[in-house]
């Protein structure tokens, strides 16, 4: 027997105003990649150069990886079937942990399934009681910030990458437990956090520093191992950091590494970790590939330097303005909302793609295109997105700042 249609009714008046939001630049749209082979990708039957991609390392189609993800799911499955504390966690998993704590010089390493999962189950669960007090930078990941919001604890953040700023409140606040939140690697400016300065203030007045080291790990550092290699900075100066999958290492998931008080901690405590279920099986064996292979492949990283110190230094040439950083992430900063999201139409149209970022990813009048750079990316894709992205710029009328 076929339903009666009946007309849709909301049990609540919509707040979102689609119309306000599209003439403010700001409405978001996905955009469905039909194939993608490297840097390569199609959208809407159209071949583009990716410039946009967390893959920095180049190691998302890598065969060695692919083929460990297909042998362990001809073995494991394709799921895992429950949460870790159940019966979802493999001896694979715990391979992998074990491994991360080695490469990373901690204690014990914890597998979440994602990056902002894993930020989530450190703020909510290390400072969920009052009288503890949590110090983030203010550009930190949004899941840091969520974390914090959920928490029962004081909230205060310091101006950006100040460590004169986190010491000014630090100086001022009463509460004895105190976190202190940053990313080593900013994921929308580039820019590398004065991790040193930090953890000497954190010693200094007893707090708990934690890095997301998410856009940091596989890319900085001798071998690759992040902002804290990058500082030769051990679990004495951070005690907690995480760091992803699904960036430098081109699969998918997160971990928290740590002293074995705080990720036992973490595993009676954190919510995110105890209520979701485990990665599959053939994801861990991806990344534990990953890992192989990024340490076996050091030129990655040396093409990737190459090709970042090119886009410099061509943008510079072609009086392009763009910030200091030195990582894989290039923003070219155009303030206007409307005026990034019209430059990353006309990339497209142009055989580039780039997003537009825009608030509240990013402060208001600051949107822009944050042009990520992979190693397998040529010089001749760096020159052509320099000359297309020159020409676009001009054609908007945009003055980069």
């Amino acid at each position: 027997m076929k339903l009666p249609a009946q007309e849709y009714s909301p049990a609540f008046d919509p707040v979102l105003d689609r119309a306000q939001l599209q003439r403010d630049g700001l409405y978001r749209k996905e955009r469905i990649v039909q194939t993608r082979s490297g840097v390569q990708i199609q959208i809407d039957g159209k071949r583009l150069i990716n410039f946009c991609s967390n893959d920095y390392l180049g190691l998302a189609s890598h065969p060695r990886i692919s083929q460990a993800m297909q042998a362990a799911a001809d073995k494991y499955g394709v799921g895992s079937t429950a949460s870790p504390l159940v019966c979802g966690k493999s001896a694979l998993h715990e391979l992998l942990e074990q491994k991360l704590a080695r490469l990373t010089g901690r204690d014990r390493a914890l597998i979440l399934s994602c990056g902002y999962m894993a930020n989530l189950a450190i703020v909510s669960s290390l400072a969920s009681t009052r009288g503890q007090a949590i110090f983030a930078d203010r550009l930190c990941h949004a899941s840091m910030l969520d974390g914090a919001m959920i928490s029962r604890s004081t909230k205060k953040r310091y101006a950006h990458a100040s460590p004169t700023a986190l010491e000014n409140i630090l100086k001022r606040t009463a509460e004895k437990s105190r976190l202190v939140l940053t990313e080593s690697v900013f994921s929308m400016d580039g820019d590398i956090a004065p991790l040193p300065e930090l953890a000497q203030l954190c010693r200094q007045y007893k707090a708990c520093l934690v890095v997301d080291d998410a856009h940091g790990f596989g890319v900085i550092g001798k071998q690759g191992l992040g902002g804290m290699e990058h500082f030769s900075l051990g679990q004495t100066d951070v005690p907690l950091m995480m760091a992803t999958f699904g960036k430098a290492l081109g699969v998918y998931g997160a971990f928290i590494a740590g002293p074995d008080d705080l990720i036992d901690t973490l595993v009676q405590r954190a919510r995110p970790y105890i209520y979701s279920t485990a990665l599959p099986a053939p994801i861990i064996a991806a990344v534990y590939e990953a890992l192989d292979v990024m340490q076996e492949e050091p030129n990655r990283r040396e093409q990737l330097e190459s090709l970042i110190q090119r886009f410099r230094s061509g943008a510079a040439g072609r009086g392009i303005t763009i910030t200091t950083s030195n990582t894989p992430i290039q923003p070219v900063i155009i303030g206007d909302a409307n005026k990034a999201v019209m430059v990353s139409r006309l990339l497209e149209q142009n055989g580039i793609f780039v997003s537009a970022i825009r608030p509240p990813t990013v402060p208001r009048n600051s949107s822009r295109l944050r042009i990520t750079l992979s190693a397998n990316h040529t010089d001749e894709h760096i020159d052509t997105l320099l000359d297309v992205l020159a020409y676009c710029l001009t054609k908007a009328g945009v003055v980069t700042r």
